[in-house]
């Protein structure tokens, strides 16, 4: 089977017209019915595609699909703070609506719940598992493959679109959160899928495409708030200035998509914002009970001046300064710590998006050519810039949202430049995008000395030789021409396949994550990053491998959070993540704790709960609103994954949340709607909170009025009865 690049192409409305395939319209009958049946088009594709087209695409899918899924089971509940939320949604429509922590509403996660709507749907169909959980992660993955592919191949052909997805499905950082339950694959495909209904704007001028645009970017900004507006700039001037239709027309277009996005994003927090307080859960990340202050605080201008109230605490850094998050600046996607996760093909990326600009210059200014170049160009360059200079709360896997952005233009420029081969300035840009992929490949698996040694040589050898095949494509033979582009292929996908290969093979479990091995001063390696663990948290420490359950490399040594998972004002601490021992449903249902069967978790870590604890909890948990009560969610959330039963999150995620006051928290206890008080070590006062923050003061007075049980290396206060005098 050969894969045909140059297949004959005309653009209708640029000048010069060699440099792209024409958007095709859907061919008809005369009654207006589709040509072909969806299942035959779902098989054959379309009736312009070569006949290798529709196989290799769905063989794409097929693979990545086969690929994600592989292994899945070993991150057990992965983020236990949203499998948790997941849990509760599944046993409570109310908790479903709200995103709650737990069956009983208590208090939500710090996002908005539309990431957990599929996965607490799956866990209400299929049961509380890993799989359950995971599997709809998966398949966004897919989709996102799925979307990429579509929005290429209208414009280019069959062979671009594979490769677009080909590089998404193998970027490290896709593979490790595509497989993970955090919001960013939910964000991610929405998010292609809000540029893919633009460019079908730019192609026809029709307003339901930029509805379906703002549609998509309105529920992603339910999935993880203000992230999903990143990229309204760009699209909003693109189609400003690029759609096929007159200005007055663009602007009320522009208006509706708008509309679009305020609807499909605002309905939930207008319900939210009405809904009497008293009757509805506490927004987790406020500090006055509103999504409103959540959006726009912790999750919204927070984020990028580092002042996130009610956080562990923001970056602060500006410039080239380091920050409490990493050093800011141009470079930083390019640093020990990210780099590895997602910039393996940034370089050819940006070189492929000048090119394809250059290429398209004489075009007209409704070229749908150029413009899907400046759709995703100009998203990844919004998003970029944002996340290199961002102060406040930063982790490596947030880059995600970057995959989508990078595979298109890599896809999309590879196949105009080869179309144009037998140009000098085509065929030496094509060799410059590869030489650099080459080089920087080198650069990134060096950082990791140990990790398959031969595979930076293979890389750097095999790219540099292609790259210079690639400089006389124009002259070779077609065989020649292909077999050094198809070793270029080969030679840039090669470290992020590595990467992505050791990612699903390896479970990851905790709040931060990151994929590939451990490299020299990046933070943790498989199994998961941050701190416990990988240095996670602000303020440096020297990374060290540990050891986790699985023997995955990861742990580190460090003072107070930095590189150990410490709490703040320790001294070195040696992490070891524990082999979580409860059983749910034959998944495993690791909790990547601290400690044996019940001991205490941490800020990013839960518990990992014995069954002396499990028993305990579960004797007569049917008379509380709450089994238990517990300072920071991912304490709580591993007792309630683990008995079933709601257990309270004092404080929401860090443990600063006001929420419940002591008053609150009193009469609770007073009306017998909470049974035990997790004690929680080091957790007491709040991560980032003050002594006398509201769980601290809970803490204080739970510790001084009721009877302390011990079971195992867990400590409980029954908070049924009062401690003797």
């Amino acid at each position: 089977m050969t894969v045909h690049f140059d297949q004959p192409t005309t653009d209708r409305d640029a000048s010069p017209s060699s440099w792209t395939r024409p958007a095709t319209p859907e061919p008809a009958h005369a009654s207006g019915a589709p040509e072909r049946p969806f299942l035959q088009r779902l098989r054959h594709g379309r009736p312009e595609d070569p006949r290798w087209a529709r196989p290799a695409f769905l063989a794409l899918l097929l693979t990545t699909a086969v690929l994600y899924l592989y292994n899945l089971s070993a991150s057990g509940y992965a983020n236990s703070f949203y499998s948790a939320a997941v849990q509760a949604g599944s046993q409570s429509w109310k908790a479903f609506f709200f995103g709650s922590l737990d069956a009983a509403n208590a208090i939500t996660v710090d996002k908005p719940p539309a990431a957990l709507w599929p996965m607490a749907l799956s866990v209400r169909l299929f049961g509380l598992s890993s799989w359950a959980i995971l599997a709809p992660e998966v398949l966004m993955g897919v989709g996102t493959v799925a979307v990429v592919y579509a929005a290429v191949r209208r414009r280019f052909s069959p062979a671009a679109g594979l490769i677009a997805g080909a590089v998404l499905a193998l970027t490290p950082v896709a593979a490790l959160m595509f497989r993970f339950n955090n919001p960013d694959a939910m964000l991610a495909l929405l998010m292609a899928a809000a540029c893919y209904f633009v460019i079908r704007a730019l192609e026809d001028g029709r307003t339901k495409w930029l509805l379906w645009a703002g549609a998509a970017i309105g529920f992603a900004f339910l999935a993880k708030t203000l992230q999903a507006f990143l990229i309204l700039p760009p699209l909003a001037l693109v189609y400003g200035v690029c759609a096929p239709v007159p200005v007055k027309k663009r602007i009320g277009q522009l208006a509706a998509g708008l509309a679009a996005i305020v609807v499909s994003g605002g309905w939930w927090v207008a319900i939210v914002e009405l809904w009497p307080a008293s009757s509805r859960p506490y927004i987790g990340g406020s500090q006055n009970n509103s999504f409103l202050n959540l959006t726009f605080g912790y999750n919204g201008l927070g984020r990028l001046n580092g002042d996130e109230t009610g956080s562990v605490g923001g970056g602060g850094g500006g410039g080239n300064g380091g920050g409490a998050w990493g050093e800011t600046g141009w470079d930083r996607l390019f640093s020990s710590s990210i780099g590895g996760q997602i910039s393996w093909l940034i370089p050819a990326a940006l070189i492929l998006l000048v090119a394809g600009l250059v290429a398209t210059g004489k075009a007209r200014r409704t070229s749908a050519t150029r413009g899907a170049f400046l759709v995703w160009g100009g998203a990844l360059l919004t998003t970029m810039l944002v996340f290199s200079y961002m102060q406040g709360i930063f982790h490596e896997y947030y880059t995600v949202a970057l995959a989508p952005y990078i595979a298109p233009l890599v896809g999309m420029g590879a196949a105009l430049l080869w179309e144009k081969r037998d140009k000098a300035w085509a065929s030496l840009t094509l060799a410059a995008a590869m030489t650099a992929t080459a080089a920087w490949g080198y650069v990134l698996l060096n950082r990791s000395s140990d990790y398959l040694p031969w595979l930076k040589w293979l890389v750097l050898v095999g790219g540099l030789t292609a790259a210079l095949g690639l400089i006389f494509a124009g002259r070779l033979g077609r065989r020649l021409a292909l077999g050094a582009a198809g070793l270029g292929l080969v030679a840039a996908l090669a470290g992020p396949a590595a990467y992505t290969f050791t990612t699903v093979n390896e479970g990851h479990t905790g709040s931060i994550v990151t994929a590939g091995p451990a490299v020299a001063g990046g933070r943790g390696g498989p199994g998961g990053g941050g701190a416990p663990g990988g240095g996670g948290f602000p303020g440096g420490g020297q990374n060290q491998q540990g050891q986790n359950g699985n023997g995955n490399a990861q742990g580190g040594q460090g003072n107070g959070f930095p590189g150990g998972g410490g709490f703040p004002g320790g001294g070195q601490n040696q992490n070891q993540q524990g082999q979580g021992q409860n059983q749910q449903n034959g998944d495993g249902g690791r909790m990547g704790g601290m400690g044996g069967g019940g001991g205490v978790g941490g800020l990013l870590h839960g518990a990992s709960v014995g069954s002396e604890a499990k028993k305990l909890l579960e004797t007569d948990a049917d008379q509380y609103t709450w089994a238990a009560a517990a300072i920071g969610a991912q304490n709580a959330a591993s007792y309630q994954l683990s008995t079933g039963d709601p257990v309270m999150a004092i404080g929401g995620f860090n443990g600063t949340d006001p929420s419940p006051t002591l008053a609150q928290f009193k009469k609770y206890v007073a009306d017998g709607k909470i049974h035990y008080f997790i004690a929680s070590g080091g957790m007491g006062g709040g991560m980032g909170g003050s002594s006398d923050g509201t769980s601290s003061q809970i803490t204080s007075w739970v510790e001084a009025t009721f009877k302390k049980v011990t079971v195992g290396s867990a400590t409980f206060y029954d908070l049924t009865q009062k401690a003797s005098s």
